[in-house]
């Protein structure tokens, strides 16, 4: 009688925070605590939250929701403007106290960490000892009012998922013997990497349920997604872990969309070069230089215009950046007839690394001039990054008044990029 094949080991443990933004509110102010809040970026009945605490979700209240509705929704919610660098600060607790405990394998996002599992620590037992000191450890030492969701699956992505079974401060191991009975609950959006678009092409292909999608090859999702996307998802729902890849930078950015006070031209310019002198900086501390810059802009009726200038040479100063941006500003803005801006979005790309050498110019006595000028304006832009630093974002700027721009010029957080702490001086 032949034998079963051993079950897969059970290699990772993900770890998924409660309602994290609100969360750290309420861990900073007490008066919160047991109440309904909403994370938003601005206070203002016509924006949305950004994130929603566990009693204001009971309310139906999430991501998203606009806040207007909110209200109707959940009577008495309190709004809290999101402090970005706190959330990073308190990021890193985090990532220290559980550490104190195994090493972390990957940062998934601001509220996301994955635990590749030693041999030991792939024993059930031992893994679960393992996900609660982590969860006691986290609220003894970084907030009784931060808590969290723990998946324990014999790969990333099940591990994930298994985080999702039981929330608020759940533990769930998920076998891969237990697939899909754990999940066939759910809908098929339910699972990361099936979003609302992708949801027809299921449909089409007679899929509407987890068990249909469970029993689908990977020829299947192959042809549903057009490409290997289908094939790496398949490999990923089965248990398989597809690896990570340290990456570096192809583009630094940042955008913005304008409060109504910002969004005629002249005042909108001045948000495009606050915008450009944090990515300058950006690009300097993380030792690179670009050879390209683009600016793009969107009015309040979806009219869009964009522009690039590629350089000679690649550069990180602000001085010739803000230069090229002086070029850049009023071809956009012709191509949308000086309408009113909604939202700008500026671009560093073709990026080097500091340590690469810059290519030689054809007259060698043209290029001695412009190295002495190019290197002297980057240690002045130095120079200004360092007094940022010491003394408070825009202590000092080139291109526009600080004052003028303080109000629009915060440090966000992406869905997968965490800022440094030194970004929210930038």
């Amino acid at each position: 009688m032949p034998h079963s094949a051993p079950a897969p080991a059970l290699r990772w443990l993900f770890l998924d925070l409660n309602s994290y933004f609100a969360s750290v509110e309420q861990q900073m102010d007490e008066r919160l605590r047991g109440r309904p809040v909403a994370v938003v970026p601005m206070m203002s009945d016509a924006t949305c939250a950004i994130a929603a605490s566990l009693e204001a979700k009971k309310f139906g209240v999430k991501t998203g929701t606009n806040i207007g509705d909110a209200k109707r929704m959940c009577p008495g919610l309190i709004l809290v403007q999101a402090d970005h660098a706190r959330y990073v600060a308190f990021h890193d607790k985090i990532k220290e106290e559980i550490e104190h405990h195994y090493p972390i394998e990957v940062v998934g996002s601001i509220d996301e960490m994955g635990l590749l599992l030693d041999t030991r620590h792939q024993e059930e037992s031992v893994a679960l000892d393992l996900a609660r000191r982590i969860k006691a450890g986290l609220q003894k030492n970084v907030g009784e009012c931060i808590t969290c969701s723990i998946g324990i699956a014999p790969s990333k992505y099940l591990a994930k998922l298994a985080s999702d079974l039981q929330k608020p401060n759940g533990l769930t191991v998920l076998h891969l013997h237990d697939m899909p009975a754990k999940i066939s609950h759910w809908k098929l959006t339910d699972l990361c990497g099936i979003g609302k678009r992708m949801e027809p092409r299921f449909h089409a292909a007679g899929i509407r349920i987890v068990e249909q999608l469970w029993q689908a090859s990977s020829q299947d999702l192959h042809q549903i997604w057009g490409g290997v996307g289908g094939d790496r998802f398949w490999r990923e729902l089965h248990g398989q872990d597809l690896g990570h890849f340290a990456t570096q930078h192809s583009s630094i950015g940042h955008s913005h969309v304008l409060a109504p006070e910002f969004r005629k031209p002249p005042e909108a310019a001045i948000v495009a070069k606050r915008l450009l002198s944090k990515a300058a900086s950006r690009l300097r501390r993380t030792e690179y230089r670009t050879r390209s810059l683009s600016l793009g802009v969107q009015t309040e009726d979806r009219k869009y215009g964009e522009a690039n200038v590629r350089l000679p040479q690649a550069v990180s100063d602000t001085f010739t950046l803000m230069q090229c941006l002086d070029q850049l500003w009023p071809q956009v803005m012709e191509q949308i007839r000086w309408q009113r801006v909604k939202k700008i979005s500026v671009t560093l790309n073709q990026l080097q690394s500091c340590a690469d050498p810059q290519q030689l110019e054809l007259f060698p006595e043209l290029q001695a001039v412009q190295s002495d000028t190019q290197s002297r304006r980057e240690k002045l832009s130095k120079i200004m990054d360092q007094v940022n630093q010491d003394y408070g974002r825009d202590s000092i700027a080139l291109g526009f008044v600080p004052n003028q721009a303080k109000t629009f010029s915060g440090t966000k957080i992406a869905f997968s990029r965490i800022p440094e702490n030194a970004e929210f001086q930038e």
